[in-house]
């Protein structure tokens, strides 16, 4: 005798159920491994205290002399590394804060503003808008960003003149706390 409905039906049925639990399988594994590599991956996050990890970035503006800039060519001045983007709000009522109070600190401080958005043309239109001074800079493939571990933005370093890592600032600042920052990172 023949195979029946019953057990083309069967067969089919148990095909399936093994196709499934293949494909569970290894979407476990795929998860397992993924959470296994985040949290044993070696994930640096700098704090007070530490050295700031170097970087060189493009300037998008064109108010300064230099086309790119490498955080290690500023030592021996104080540094306000900003990661930001136009579409954050409070980083946009933080800027002309930064505006204000640049053409004061830019002998002794270097304001470094790393701009997280996908295009420059928005960046441009924004630096316009506020007629900004101080470097802008674009990290188009977040490396900076990943490099420090930034997370909420606005979030700002300040960096004393010999490169430590003096601060850190997760939030819009004011004007006031911006001033007493620069204070604290100034070079004597």
């Amino acid at each position: 005798m023949g195979t029946t409905n019953l057990d083309k039906k069967q067969n089919k049925k148990k095909k399936r159920y093994i196709f499934r639990f293949i494909v569970l399988a290894i979407l476990l594994a795929a998860v397992g491994y993924a959470l296994y590599f985040n949290l044993t991956a070696d994930k640096d996050v700098y704090e007070e205290g530490d050295q700031a990890p170097d970087f060189q970035l493009t300037q998008i503006n064109e108010n300064n002399e230099v086309e790119s800039i490498r955080l290690s060519d500023l030592k021996g001045k104080g540094v306000m590394l900003n990661f930001w983007a136009t579409y954050c709000k409070p980083c946009e009522a933080e800027m002309p804060y930064m505006e204000n109070l640049y053409p004061q600190y830019e002998d002794d401080i270097e304001i470094v503003a790393v701009s997280l958005d996908a295009s420059e043309l928005v960046i441009h239109q924004f630096i316009d808008k506020y007629n900004l001074t101080f470097p802008v800079l674009h990290d188009t493939q977040s490396d900076v960003m990943d490099l420090y571990g930034v997370g909420p933005i606005p979030s700002t370093y300040f960096i004393d003149a010999e490169g430590k890592i003096v601060e850190v600032v997760a939030g819009a600042l004011t004007l006031e706390t911006l001033e007493e920052k620069f204070q604290m990172i100034a070079p004597n």
